[in-house]
């Protein structure tokens, strides 16, 4: 058995080999040795076109690599989503460059292009090396193996309405679903691969030649001018470019929603359970997401998120759902795709997410402090959302005293989460805020007055006056990492005793090499099996924690220490093996990213001034 297992992993690439590339409606994952082994057309949650990450034999891929041995090594380009990988043979050298196309709008409707598209280019540096290119579409999750048909310069395919073609000046041949192109390339030449894809017919080809090298220059031009607006310019300048860039990368720019991942099912344990589809919208990101776009300098994001966050939730409210869909739409069915092997034999595959059926009551503090935070920056309300705002704070103090699933969306029934209830309190302090600030009626009276009762019940039974931490759960002992946040939305001062003794017994309960776990799967019960890795964000909290609580030394270092798990590409996944250092979980993470951008906004803060304040202080009314 753990011979055959060893196989099975050994089919399958590191998720670090991975680097993204991306249109902000689309992403693809490609790996060190030039294979784009993820890919779903024409959003981020549509049925994945390649799919070899999810399974080696069925999942396909398009490669580009030489054909004998090679080392490669890789960058992005200064300030773009666009991947360069170096490849070093025994004969020579060559570069691979990889992007998908963006253009503004006004460019769109100047000239005709694929509804999506990726451009691709290899080029001799040096010496003579032979090239092969294997490109094996494998539409519906892997289900099709297309019929392929050359064509003029073209390699083209359909199901389903759908149309893929691929142009270039290399010569294919075609042979059970699957094209391979071999060729050699001397100093200075360079062959162009352009992959379009139409959801209807007549089709529009992706160019090559001059107007693909035409393509390639708007793009880098478009990242770097959309790079210039980072106002950040503290000692991690290129960590927060780079996690702000692959941000830009996970949003839907017609809708401005932000996914959580580009991918499914990547493991949070090789040949485990908890694997998940993360290529939707979490209201547990919004108001994280919303700070840490405008002080990073990306306001146009910023209030791009916030527009989308108010639609999606006006479609539900009063009650909200977990999670949507880039457009907001509520229904996302859990299924799952039992014909893949899953990455590294890890099953099920899912696709869709149950968890939207949830009652988590953190999202609401997390949605109300997004408008706090977006509205302290200039932002406006109109009168539906000051309806809305209402309306979500009714139901905070009507529902406050229930049980819910928690923000970690555990399976194992509704329980009383600390962090709910200490996110309840944030709502209401939000709202209070938001009401003077922008000149809104609201029940003061009434969510003060549910405010001391939520804190009252947060230090009674939430509090464990024997070890000085807050708990998980209500009248339980074991801690949670998600009580990190009790310093960040100003529920008690940073530099209470109580939240330092918090941060320690976290440190020392849940640690594990430096990094953090989001909770002892073995200690509580969350309807799966126990096992998996630390959760970076988790840890990104605790720096942001430490930076608050005055101990700044302490953040420093653990942020210089966690930023070594990232990647060559300078990316990170949603977890790491503490054992290994691998990443694992779906990548690149939304949620990572966002917390490295706050806890470098909070160290930068805390070196300027001596030492950093809540991004959300407590009203000056609130007391103990």
């Amino acid at each position: 058995m753990a011979e055959t297992l060893d196989k099975v992993i050994d089919r399958y690439v590191p998720i670090a080999d991975y680097a993204v590339i991306g249109c902000t409606r689309s992403i693809a994952l490609v790996s060190r040795s030039g294979s784009i082994d993820w890919l779903c057309w024409p959003r981020f949650d549509s049925e994945s076109v390649f799919g070899r990450i999810l399974d080696a034999e069925k999942g396909g891929y398009f490669a580009i690599q030489p054909a004998i041995p090679f080392e490669s090594k890789r960058r992005y380009l200064e300030g773009t989503n666009v991947i360069e990988t170096t490849f070093t043979t025994a004969s020579g050298i060559v570069r691979l460059l990889d992007l998908m196309p963006v253009m503004t709008e006004l460019e769109k409707q100047k000239r005709l292009s694929p509804f999506r598209q990726l451009l691709r280019r290899v080029e001799s540096v040096e010496g003579e090396v032979p090239i092969i290119v294997t490109y094996a579409p494998r539409p519906h999750y892997g289900r099709i193996t297309p019929s392929l048909a050359v064509r003029s310069d073209s390699v083209s395919c359909a199901w389903r309405a759908r149309v893929l073609n691929l142009r270039s000046d290399a010569e294919f041949l075609v042979e059970r679903g699957t094209a391979t192109a071999t060729f050699n390339l001397c100093a200075g030449e360079s062959r162009t691969f352009a992959l379009g894809f139409d959801d209807h017919t007549p089709v529009v080809l992706a160019s090559i030649g001059d107007e693909a090298a035409a393509d390639i220059e708007r793009t880098i031009g478009f990242w770097r001018e959309w790079s210039g607006q980072l106002t950040y310019d503290g000692p991690y300048r290129d960590l927060v470019l780079r996690s702000a860039l692959a941000l830009k990368l996970l949003t839907y720019a017609p809708s401005g929603a932000i996914v959580a991942a580009a991918t499914t099912s990547l493991p949070e344990s090789i040949g485990g359970e908890r694997n998940w589809d993360y290529r939707y919208c979490w209201l547990r990101d919004a108001s994280w997401t919303v700070s840490a776009l405008y002080d990073c300098g990306f306001s146009n994001e910023g209030a791009a998120f916030l527009d989308w966050l108010l639609y999606s939730t006006q479609l539900t409210q009063p009650n909200l759902q977990t999670l949507y869909d880039v457009f907001g739409e509520a229904q996302i069915p859990e299924r799952t795709l039992d014909h893949l092997e899953g990455y590294r034999g890890s099953r099920p595959v899912r696709i869709g997410n149950a968890a939207h059926a949830q009652f988590q009551l953190d999202v609401y503090g997390e949605v109300i402090g997004a408008v706090d935070e977006a509205t302290q920056r200039g932002a406006h309300l109109d009168r539906d959302s000051q309806r809305l705002l209402r309306r979500l704070t009714e139901i905070v103090c009507e529902r406050w005293q229930e049980p819910d699933a928690g923000i970690w969306e555990k399976r194992g029934g509704a329980r009383q989460h600390v962090h709910g209830k200490v996110m309840a309190w944030s709502a209401l302090d939000s709202a209070l805020k938001i009401a003077d600030r922008c000149h809104i009626e609201v029940d003061r009276a009434h969510l003060e007055q549910t405010k001391t009762e939520i804190k009252e019940a947060v230090l009674t039974h939430g509090f464990d006056a024997e070890h000085n931490t807050f708990v998980g759960i209500f009248d339980e002992k074991e801690v949670d990492a998600s009580l990190l946040f009790i310093a960040r939305v100003g529920f008690i001062d940073p530099k209470d005793p109580r939240m330092l003794g918090t941060i320690d017994a976290i440190r020392s309960t849940l640690g594990g090499d430096g990094l953090l776990y989001r909770y002892d799967t073995r200690k509580t019960e969350d309807g799966l099996p126990a096992g998996e890795g630390s959760f970076v964000a988790c840890t990104f909290w605790l720096v942001e924690a430490l930076a608050l609580g005055g101990r700044v030394d302490e953040a420093h270092a653990l942020f210089d220490d966690v930023v070594r798990h990232a990647n060559d590409a300078g990316l990170l996944s949603e977890e790491v093996d503490v054992h290994t250092g691998a990443l694992l979980g779906n990548f690149p993470q939304a949620l990572t990213h966002i917390a490295l951008l706050n806890a470098a906004l909070a160290l930068e803060e805390a070196s300027k001034k001596g030492e950093a304040k809540p991004r959300a202080a407590a009203s000056p009314r609130e007391t103990d």
